[in-house]
């Protein structure tokens, strides 16, 4: 049984493992501490960028911060850090990652979730439709191609 004086330092205790654990990028589940590798990948499976999370961490919020980090050389000049295309599963699939890939003029070559495209077929004439420029069926062979990969 714990004391009143046992009480605080158990909680400071508890509070100093969560902030180690945080700044390792560990997770907690019933399996252990977890990490999980959020990576992006040219076409012929190099990678160029990746960010380490947490274990339980969800992949579409790292679809941003793994974009940021890309940087490209070329033979001369700065690099690169706008593809022309990314490349995803269905988790990359949201709103938020479409809106900033149109922002930075980058084609989106990521299949919609079967549940989005039932909401939009069920509102009718006002869901709209998916944008051209979402449904691109990929760049020429000859243009870079970014992979998003999940674990």
């Amino acid at each position: 049984m714990c004391t009143v004086d046992q009480a605080p330092r158990r909680r400071r205790l508890r509070r100093r493992r969560k902030l180690r654990l945080k700044a390792a990028l560990l997770g907690r589940s019933r399996g252990g501490q977890t990490s999980k590798v959020h990576p992006a990948a040219d076409r012929k499976c190099r990678p160029l960028a990746f960010v380490l999370t947490a274990g339980q961490a969800a992949d579409s919020p790292q679809f941003i911060p793994v974009l940021r980090k890309l940087r490209v050389r070329g033979p001369i000049g700065r690099p690169r850090t706008r593809p022309d295309a990314v490349a995803g599963d269905k988790a990359y699939s949201s709103r938020g990652n479409r809106a900033h890939l149109r922002k930075r003029r980058i084609k989106a070559v990521i299949p919609g979730k079967k549940d989005q495209a039932a909401n939009r077929k069920k509102k009718g004439f006002r869901g709209g439709r998916a944008r051209l420029d979402d449904l691109a069926q990929g760049p020429d062979a000859d243009r870079p191609l970014i992979t998003i990969d999940a674990p």
